[in-house]
């Protein structure tokens, strides 16, 4: 009977050893999935501000949550189950969709360039001057309308980063990202939103320390959004054009890609500093790559009757 219990007991330690191994396990591929996101993280948080500039300060929590509700409804509800299925049993086509989602991103991101350059660009995700639910209504749907995108494009590139894993830790693991990166989104973008606000009060305390923070607070939100939309571009250009870069060397036009290696080993071995020179060779090329695609297809699609402005 004791022999039999200590079995037990032996059989459940493994258990839990075998159980904590697979979290850990998918801990760390979450972790790894989350990271090759990241390029797209940092477009959605420096993109979503935007959509709230100049509303009532007490109309900007409640509509990021309905925004991140949206997006966490966009990744679980609707893109998750494509993408298992999708992976599941067509998992040939994840690289040719990431590529197509990665052109797009580069589109976007050379449609901002041109924006910055153009005395009369402006930015496709401003908000409606208009006030009142109907324009909150337009504004929470063209936002999610928009991270639609980005969130597909967010969990592709996690999905392709743990193809090799079993359904259920593949399924446990995207479902973790798309937590953590909605909750770590649009929680930054409330804390960016809110800053001048925090700053404000901050400035009429009687500390004359702390006031200084608050005025620089003030001060320094209109510079963080400029920078943000700086870093989000260049971003999307970068992921795209890695994505590409990437993409065309898995499909079989190996050229590009070995040219881009072949630039970085140039400077990997450079004492002290020959890993972040390769990253950044790598980053700058997956850039102009992106660039490139994405002014060549900003071209096409305003050279088309649906892309002409009117």
């Amino acid at each position: 009977m004791s022999g039999g219990l200590f079995a037990l007991l032996d059989d459940v330690a493994m258990l839990a050893r075998l159980a904590a191994a697979s979290i850990d396990d998918i801990g760390a591929a979450t972790g790894k999935a989350t990271a090759k996101a990241a390029g797209v993280v940092i477009d959605d948080t420096a993109v979503t501000p935007q959509y709230v500039h100049g509303l009532a300060a007490e109309r900007e929590l409640p509509i990021i949550k309905r925004i991140a509700i949206g997006s966490l409804r966009n990744k679980i509800v609707f893109i998750l189950p494509a993408a298992l299925l999708l992976s599941q049993f067509l998992p040939v086509l994840l690289t040719p969709i990431l590529m197509l989602g990665a052109t797009y991103l580069c589109f976007e991101g050379a449609e901002k360039v041109f924006g910055m350059f153009s005395k009369g660009g402006h930015d496709s995700h401003a908000a409606p001057a208009a006030a009142g639910e109907d324009a909150e209504k337009f504004m929470v749907t063209g936002a999610i309308r928009t991270d639609f995108i980005l969130s597909a494009e967010i969990m592709v590139i996690a999905l392709n980063e743990v193809a090799d894993q079993p359904f259920v830790p593949r399924l446990i693991i995207l479902l973790v990202v798309a937590l953590v990166i909605t909750a770590a989104v649009y929680g930054v973008v409330a804390a960016i939103v809110k800053m001048d606000d925090i700053g404000l009060r901050l400035a009429q305390r009687s500390s004359a320390f702390v006031a200084k923070i608050g005025r620089g607070l003030v001060a320094g939100m209109p510079k963080l959004l400029s920078a943000l939309s700086v870093i989000g571009t260049v971003a999307m250009l970068w992921v795209g054009g890695h994505i590409l870069l990437v993409g065309t060397d898995e499909l079989g036009w190996h050229g590009p890609y070995s040219l881009v290696h072949h630039a970085e080993e140039l400077v990997h071995h450079v004492a002290g500093a020959g890993a972040i020179l390769a990253w950044l060779v790598n980053t700058a090329a997956s850039a102009v790559i992106g660039l490139v695609v994405g002014s060549v297809v900003a071209g096409v699609v305003h050279i088309l009757p649906f892309g002409k402005k009117h």
